[in-house]
């Protein structure tokens, strides 16, 4: 795979986002906005991400017509959009060059002396957040490309005039094979998103060619097995972290501080540094915080900038994201879709000291539901209540599988399912108590379910 295509934007001004209003497109519209192209777009929903861009002067079409494109002399268009789409076949047709976001994204990032590109199958967001925190506020003015809102920025990224752009690397469909990283991290490879690559081999395989794009630092848990074997073999520059063993960053002396909050002492290279306390919940972001420290480090950050940045963290949106309450009831959203990550993040909540813990799942797609199924089941059960939604199926069509919820709810003892959101917020807030959370999870839209829970009143 041609990973970077320096010659992508010679001699054009013109770009037509098709899906602008997407969070992994808004990014790249900033950046190219600021540096000087003129930018269209069009999508099929309003949201605050097409408000945005609108202050910016970007003209957005509602609707994908063919004509939206003409005039435009490059068309980039997001990974959602279905084959056929009338703008993306009517720039083909007119010999203008259309390409998928990931394909961009390498572009812009290589526009950027030192990409810091963080991959992994669970905490990439997270950890790209706090690595931009941190480097924000000890003002290097990094570009960051996020797969979540940081706070901070009130954002899914931003543009930088500093030397390094901090850019969320996912692994889906080797999307993270466009990239030339000068520094990337390896935070852990599951096993996921298997529909694509077929085998773990596959996806160790994928990991491996991403390090090996990396043209100066990897960045390695050691702690994880299978990222051990994919930086076993490269020829590349390697720094490590830990919680267990040495490494180059090392968390020690781990403690609770307050219920699923932690602290540590990092160890750089054997010798005792800063104390580090973590404002976001459960006890993996000690890992997503080592990361960050080593990211934000090689971007020239002070120990103490790095401590302060990650101290400051509460959290990018949708990752264990508190809402509220109503009527007593703690309403939180989390991201978490893959078994590993709704342990995390159910284990976290479980220690919380709250009365019950309401799981509100969405299973999304047929393929990861059927394969991982006695996980899913496992992993769940850690919640007091469970209750479920219909699989959404994003790329996945229902009539070409078997699988449903109701093969799920059969192996939780106790768990509910329904087939609309309104069925489930009505179901969670007549039978949750005060004193309860109740936390959404999923990578679909069931942070929806989430706001009506916020919004819902007993009749």
């Amino acid at each position: 795979m041609n990973a970077f295509d320096s010659t992508l934007l010679d001699g054009k001004t013109k770009l037509h986002f098709v899906g602008i209003g997407g969070s992994g497109m808004f990014p790249l519209v900033q950046i190219l906005h600021e540096v000087g192209y003129e930018i269209t777009g069009s999508d099929v929903n309003e949201g605050d991400i097409i408000e945005r861009e609108r202050k910016l002067g970007i003209p957005i079409f509602m609707g994908h017509k063919a004509e939206n494109v003409h005039g435009t002399e490059l068309v980039v268009y997001s990974a959602a959009i279905m084959k056929g789409n009338p703008e993306v076949e009517e720039a083909r047709r007119l010999g203008i060059p259309t390409v998928e976001r990931s394909i961009m994204l390498g572009y812009v990032a290589n526009t950027y002396p030192h990409p810091l590109c963080i991959a992994g199958t669970h905490g990439k967001t997270t950890t790209t957040a706090m690595t931009t925190q941190i480097m924000v506020m000890a003002g290097t003015d990094p570009a960051a490309v996020i797969g979540g809102k940081l706070p901070l920025i009130d954002a899914y990224g931003r543009y930088g005039a500093g030397k390094e752009i901090v850019v969320e690397a996912c692994e889906y469909s080797n999307t993270f094979l466009h990239l030339v990283p000068y520094l990337s991290v390896i935070l852990n490879v599951d096993a996921d998103h298997l529909e694509f690559f077929k085998t773990m081999e596959n996806l160790k395989a994928s990991f491996r060619k991403f390090a090996l794009l990396t043209t100066n630092t990897v960045v390695a848990n050691i702690d994880d097995a299978n990222t051990v074997e994919v930086i076993g073999s490269i020829d590349r520059h390697v720094t490590t972290i830990s919680t267990r063993q040495p490494a180059d960053y090392r968390a020690v002396n781990i403690k609770e501080y307050r219920p699923s909050f932690f602290c540590f002492d990092l160890q750089v290279h054997g010798i005792k540094g800063v104390h580090i306390e973590l404002n976001v919940p459960g006890e993996h972001n000690v890992y997503n915080a080592l990361a960050a420290f080593a990211c934000a480090s090689a971007a020239g950050c002070t120990p103490e900038q790095c401590a302060a940045g990650i101290a400051a963290f509460r959290g990018a949106g949708r990752r264990f994201e508190f809402l509220g309450e109503n009527n007593g009831v703690t309403i939180a959203d989390d991201y978490a879709h893959h078994p590993t990550e709704l342990e995390a993040t159910l284990q976290a909540a479980m220690e919380m000291k709250y009365k019950h813990v309401w799981a509100v799942f969405q299973p999304f797609t047929y393929t990861r539901t059927q394969m991982l199924l006695d996980d899913f089941a496992r992993v769940l059960s850690v919640a007091d209540h469970v209750v479920m939604t219909e699989i959404m199926g994003s790329r996945e069509r229902a009539e070409d599988y078997t699988i449903r919820t109701k093969d799920l709810a059969a192996k939780i003892p106790g768990s509910v399912w329904f087939n609309t959101f309104d069925e489930v917020v009505d179901y969670v807030m007549r039978n949750a108590q005060p004193g309860d959370l109740v936390i959404t999870l999923g990578c679909g839209d069931i942070y929806k379910a989430a706001k009506k829970m916020m919004a819902w009143k007993p009749e």
